[in-house]
């Protein structure tokens, strides 16, 4: 059975990182729970870090737009935080009770990535606790990156395998005076794919275009719009004349907005913009619930199983993409490959050598066993 440590800063993180590697324990990191089955199984876990006592927004200053955060604050937590000056980090949380730490260990993201990327866009600052227990620091305030990496870059989808993340500096954006959103229901993929290449080439500039749907049934594409009370009116109704008289507006997100679709597969898809129809289609025809963002050429399918999973693959890789086994039961994982085709395998190896080089940090949870 596994100990669990419950630090409450960077310093109790590195003493306890310090005592597991006098011990050769293996160990996991935890925020809240919400994606801990995320990737494969790790191989062994002697010890779990569990972070939720690094709950703190440690600083927001709002002048610079940028806020400071513990690892294990909750997402929405930083969010009403910052929202107080008018102001909001550009994240979706995908899962709620997400985690700043969790989101991105995954690299987690919605649709609102269309406009002003993912994780690795907004984070300018980041702390981590090494397998030996020694603090590094990189981006924000400091001058260098350690090592001459790009730790945050590197941290960031790493599933806890190279370091343990324990503080987050974030670059922040305005709150919109109005949001809007405007949403159409769709029957199938071809007219979902035409709407959504419609918004994305119109001058609209949406914040996010998610299409969600089901695996049968009616469907929705759906549209965010912000910015200045006038600017957004003009742009709903150029949005509206593009989706068609269906279309409704409203104040509020419609019901899953930027949340994944739930079942017990969770694939992630990436593909070129082009191949919505096709990819669509395709999970569709295999009983999927696609939600994602039409935008960016992400979306997240729940699926009862992998059954669908080389056929899925052949498609997205046809369209530039891939598709990832996020989330499924142990043993679906052990049968399938979770991670397909990992080009640059060799050298993520190497980089797990240079941070973790006895793998004692989440071993086997990520690509090619790392």
């Amino acid at each position: 059975m596994s100990e669990t440590a419950h630090p409450t800063s960077t310093a109790e993180v590195a003493e306890v990182l310090r005592d597991a590697a006098s011990r050769r324990l293996t160990l996991v990191a935890q925020g809240r729970g919400t994606k801990q089955s995320w990737g494969m199984p790790p191989t062994s876990a002697d010890l779990v870090v569990d972070l939720s006592g690094l709950d703190q927004v440690l600083d927001h200053q709002a002048g610079d737009l940028i806020v400071d955060t513990q690892a294990g604050a909750l997402l929405a937590e930083v969010q009403d935080v910052v929202a107080k000056e008018r102001q909001r980090l550009v994240l979706d949380e995908t899962v709620p009770g997400s985690t700043v730490g969790g989101t991105l260990a995954t690299n987690a993201s919605g649709p609102q990535r269309v406009l002003a990327g993912t994780a690795r866009d907004l984070l300018i600052g980041i702390t981590v606790v090494r397998a030996d227990g020694v603090v590094a620091k990189a981006g924000g305030r400091v001058v260098k990156n350690v090592a001459g990496y790009d730790l945050g870059k590197l941290m960031i989808g790493s599933y806890g395998t190279l370091a343990v993340i324990t503080e987050a500096v974030f670059r922040l954006h305005p709150l919109p005076a109005v949001e809007r959103w405007v949403v159409v229901p769709v029957d199938d993929a071809d007219r979902a794919h035409d709407l959504a290449q419609a918004i994305v080439h119109s001058q609209a500039v949406p914040r996010a275009v998610e299409v969600d749907l089901p695996a049968t049934g009616q469907g929705s594409v759906g549209v965010l719009l912000g910015g200045k009370a006038e600017g957004v009116d003009d742009r709903v109704r150029t949005v509206r004349r593009l989706l068609g008289d269906a279309a409704t507006v409203a104040d509020e997100p419609p019901p899953g907005w930027a949340s994944y679709p739930r079942g017990p597969v969770l694939l992630k898809l990436t593909f070129a913009l082009s191949g919505l129809r096709d990819v669509l289609t395709a999970a569709r025809g295999a009983g999927l619930h696609v939600r994602g963002s039409a935008g960016a050429g992400v979306v997240h399918a729940a699926a009862d199983d992998v059954t669908s999973l080389d056929a899925l693959r052949a498609v997205c890789t046809r369209h530039g993409g891939s598709v990832v086994v996020v989330d499924a039961p142990a043993e679906v994982k052990h049968g399938a490959d979770v991670w397909g085709p990992v080009p640059a395998l060799d050298l993520m190896r190497r980089v797990k050598d240079q941070f973790d080089p006895d793998h004692r940090l989440a071993p086997g949870r990520f690509v090619g066993g790392i």
